[in-house]
């Protein structure tokens, strides 16, 4: 069974243009290496290295940086504990429905306005809290610097860096360097450490495109290493590399609120996402693929299968420079970046509504009786301020009386 998947899998039709066998592809040790997809196995043990080198970086890196820069946590209100909820809130829904409010209630004794409150509270616990967001973004921000560096000095002496059709030129038959072969090592096992942490990393709005994402890049890179598109895959994964580290130093800056640092950081990035996202990538990149390789061989099933990955990444592009020109729309129009606007999910309403809330159980007596010493002073003051009205028109109406004698 096992031999038949082999012989199937790699078909010389899939993996080949036509006319060229895997024989005529066979390298000699002194003329270089040739990818093979036994070298991808490292991958795997890397992701789990680079999920430990992540938690060990955040605690002991990102965490006081965080605590340098004055990143701050949001105090928000505790949930009371109320077992039959909690149970209801972790094996059925966070968002209970109306019919499944007023059975809560029932069984609970609360009324629905409680249950609501309870539930918005309970969901505010579990939201991370911008020292979470603040690790998150500086790992990625460090590895984007170091991968982006590294990456334009492997690439910057090569020829197809400056001449894309040498992309193509000698293909299949073409060896790769053994910093290159590092490069693709490691980018696949970093974003395949992403892919196995988006569980508990922060969900934004645009969690499903992140996995999309996610999964679609661990293609492309095994792919494309398979089928020895390297030098094409070099230049895809430097042209991702230059923006990202930006926007990660943009939301860095944004969770430690410092607002002008965050906006001038902004801009560069959304200057540098758009030309490299929507000029660059499609029109130098899937061109080259697209277009400038059938002039070295016609195409076949590997050509529409990279092509179509290309392709998925393309249309995430332009899903996110959407979202980057209604945040320049805000920065323009309004004079400041107000929010992510891939911010983690359903946390705005949320927490806005939890300030407006109005708390009536007993767990909140403290916070309540702050709001009634507010509505007090307020009710003073707005007295005093009728009181002196009162008098004011009294000495206005006392001294127009002689004039009207």
């Amino acid at each position: 069974m096992e031999a038949l998947l082999n012989e199937w899998l790699w078909q010389e039709e899939f993996w080949l243009p036509p006319g060229i066998r895997w024989r005529d592809i066979e390298m000699k040790e002194d003329e270089g290496r040739f990818p093979l997809p036994r070298d991808l196995v490292y991958t795997l043990p890397l992701a789990f290295a680079f999920i430990a080198l992540r938690y060990v970086f955040e605690r002991l890196v990102a965490l006081p940086l965080s605590r340098i820069l004055g990143v701050k946590d949001r105090i928000r209100i505790g949930a009371p504990s109320i077992p039959k909820l909690e149970a209801f809130y972790k094996q059925n829904s966070r968002q209970p429905s109306q019919s499944e409010v007023v059975s809560l209630g029932k069984q609970c004794g609360l009324s629905q306005r409680k249950i609501h409150t309870w539930f918005r509270h309970r969901r505010n616990q579990d939201r991370p809290s911008n020292t979470k967001k603040f690790c998150e973004a500086s790992w990625r921000f460090v590895f984007y610097v170091v991968a982006f560096t590294a990456g334009l000095g492997s690439l910057i002496n090569t020829p197809w860096f400056w001449d894309h059709r040498e992309c193509w030129r000698g293909y299949p038959k073409q060896p790769v360097s053994e910093a290159h072969y590092w490069y693709y090592v490691l980018e696949m096992s970093f974003y395949l450490s992403l892919l196995l942490c988006v569980s508990v990393d922060v969900k934004r709005k645009d969690f499903k495109e992140q996995v999309i994402h996610h999964i679609a890049t661990l293609f492309l890179i095994g792919f494309s290493y398979c089928g020895n598109y390297v030098r094409v895959g070099t230049l895809v994964m430097l042209v991702h590399d230059s923006s990202d580290f930006l926007l990660e130093s943009a939301k860095m800056f944004h969770y430690a609120v410092w607002t002008r640092t965050c906006d001038s950081l902004f801009v560069v990035f959304a200057l540098v996402f758009l030309v490299t996202r929507l000029v660059v990538f499609p029109g130098r990149v899937i061109h080259t693929t697209l277009v400038v390789s059938l002039e070295f061989f016609q195409p076949f099933l590997g050509y529409y299968f990279f092509n179509a990955l290309l392709l998925v990444l393309q249309a995430l592009h332009v899903f996110w420079a959407y979202l980057i020109l209604r945040m320049v729309y805000k920065f323009v129009f309004l004079g400041k970046v107000e929010r992510d606007e891939r911010s983690d999910e359903e946390s705005n309403v949320d927490e806005e509504e939890e300030e407006e809330d109005e708390p009536e159980d007993e767990g909140e007596e403290c916070s309540w009786e702050q709001r009634k010493g507010a509505i007090n002073s307020k009710l003073a003051s707005l007295a005093n301020n009728c009181v002196l009205n009162n008098l004011t028109n009294q000495r206005n109406i006392s001294s127009r009386l002689p004039k009207a004698r």
